[in-house]
């Protein structure tokens, strides 16, 4: 049995809404902005899993770092297995075989 496999992609979620006519609260704006972000990663074939808040050490000065706080949303998709180049005859499909791998 063969489970998918996935990758994931984490990405800054935005931190200033967009202005757009009819949009005129701070909140409409934030999440017009995020939705903007989701559509364009579904467009790519992300799916949104969630957003995070991470802590991340930053270097402040020349001696000491202080912890930030960074929000992040996160997206998988599954990895789709290679294509199979080779062709089958009509009755080594009917009989459930597959091509043998090819040693180029």
């Amino acid at each position: 049995m063969t489970f998918p496999r996935h990758e994931y992609r984490v990405i800054p979620a935005p931190k200033r809404g967009r202005k757009a006519p009819g949009v005129k609260t701070p909140e409409g704006r934030f999440a017009l902005g995020l939705e903007d972000v989701l559509n364009e990663m579904a467009r790519e074939g992300w799916t949104y899993l969630r957003s995070d808040i991470l802590p991340s050490e930053e270097r402040q000065g020349l001696t000491s770092t202080a912890t930030i706080y960074r929000s992040v949303l996160v997206f998988m998709r599954e990895i789709t297995p290679p294509l199979v180049t080779e062709s089958l005859a009509p009755e080594d499909v009917a009989a459930g075989m597959a091509p043998l791998p090819r040693s180029d």
